[in-house]
């Protein structure tokens, strides 16, 4: 994980609180090099947040407990990055072809 994995985590938690996590997720994906706190803050306004909200939320760390908590969990059983899938217990890591969640599936359907 990148040292701003989690930051932007958070942020997207803030987002979130006002119904645009997946907005937002998806703004910090198409910008993946430009994630500090201020194109955090510019992507709440480019989503038509209420961004003096969104800048108490993410300021305070309202979710940074959650968000260390997750990675936590998620080191527990090897995730080291995302995405990261669980089919059944098993763990598929990366970007992945749809052949290879078939295989799985498909070899876990017939157990």
């Amino acid at each position: 994980m990148h040292n701003r994995a989690k930051p932007a985590a958070e942020a997207a938690q803030c987002a979130h609180e006002q119904g645009k996590f997946w907005e937002y997720h998806d703004k910090i994906f198409a910008n993946q090099q430009a994630i500090s706190d201020d194109d955090f803050k510019k992507y709440a306004t480019d989503l038509g947040l209420n961004v003096e909200t969104f800048t108490a939320c993410y300021s305070a760390g309202k979710y940074r407990a959650d968000v260390e908590k997750d990675a936590a969990e998620g080191s527990k059983f090897g995730v080291t990055g995302t995405p990261a899938f669980f089919v059944n217990g098993r763990f598929l890591s990366g970007a992945q072809p749809f052949e290879a969640f078939k295989a799985m599936i498909d070899d876990e359907l017939s157990r």
